[in-house]
């Protein structure tokens, strides 16, 4: 029988419960060993409020804390290199700041992290790579938007493996191969896709699309397939999806991919995409 990967789809009214709710359905806790360092990655691009649609929203932090406590994991970090503002300010905007002080977890700002080069293996395009220290030393979470992208297609946990890296620029041109390549170095553990409420347009167009649902598995090829299916987004015109998978970093196959919870069917809503995104996609 053909491997198969778990994705667990929730959806609801309280982020926290749906969060933990969801992690609980994939087993996350198998992902990870009880010692080691554990770094929550969120998306906050800019210092937006996650009700814009554009940064991941504090409850859904708060939700793969209380879990990963609840299951006996204690040595958490929340960890991001926001790519157009003061990642400190961001957290702030977010209500990050307070979540990591009620629970007693360190916020980094990965912009100002120590960060080593690495050389990529199976290069597809990007042969070495600046990537903060703590991300390598530790087991990552990716906590990404519900949102699209202008260039990339969609943005979800995959892609937001960019606030790892410095400058953010290397990964740029062709994106989707060097996507790639960075999560072949930097691959999540677990994806957690926060999709309260998601983004049409592109990532920083600001369009809330209320959802009220959390993505979560293990495996972040298949998290962000189902996650792009849900947006109305043919997961195969995702160059970094499909060549995820091709690089056996997961699973991109639907018939291979088991949703649990709500169906993608259930909670699927096409969302409009930007002006920009037909524009780039032409001469990419």
């Amino acid at each position: 029988m053909a491997e198969l990967s778990t994705v667990s789809i929730i959806k609801g009214e309280n982020p926290i419960d749906m969060v933990v709710k969801a992690l609980e359905a994939v087993k996350a806790e198998k992902a990870f060993k009880n010692d080691e360092k554990i770094l929550i990655k969120p998306n906050y691009i800019n210092a937006s409020h996650p009700s814009t649609g554009i940064t991941t929203d504090a409850r859904v932090i708060d939700g793969v804390i209380k879990f990963l406590k609840e299951k006996g994991f204690h040595n958490l970090v929340i960890g991001e290199g926001s790519g157009l503002a003061d990642t400190m300010a961001a957290f702030k905007v977010a209500g990050v700041d307070k979540v990591a002080e009620r629970w007693g977890i360190k916020l980094i700002d990965l912009n100002k992290d120590e960060y080593l080069t690495v050389n990529v293996p199976d290069v597809l395009a990007l042969k070495t790579v600046n990537i903060a220290k703590t991300a390598l030393e530790s087991a990552v979470i990716s906590v990404p938007k519900l949102k699209l992208h202008r260039m990339a297609g969609v943005t979800l946990s995959m892609k937001n493996m960019m606030g790892v890296v410095k400058p953010k620029g290397q990964i740029h041109h062709p994106l989707g191969k060097k996507i790639v390549d960075l999560v072949s170095v930097v691959k999540p553990r677990l994806a957690v896709i926060d999709g309260v409420i998601g983004g049409e347009g592109h990532e920083l167009s600001g369009r809330p699309v209320q959802m009220n649902i959390v993505i979560a598995g293990l495996d972040p090829v298949a998290v962000d397939t189902v996650g792009a299916e849900v947006m109305g987004f043919n997961h195969r015109k995702v160059e970094h999806i499909m060549l995820a998978a091709e690089k056996n970093l997961g699973i991109c196959d639907l018939n291979r991919i088991r949703v649990i919870g709500r169906s993608i069917e259930n909670v699927r809503r096409v969302f409009k995409r930007s002006f920009s995104y037909y524009i780039l996609s032409r001469f990419s």
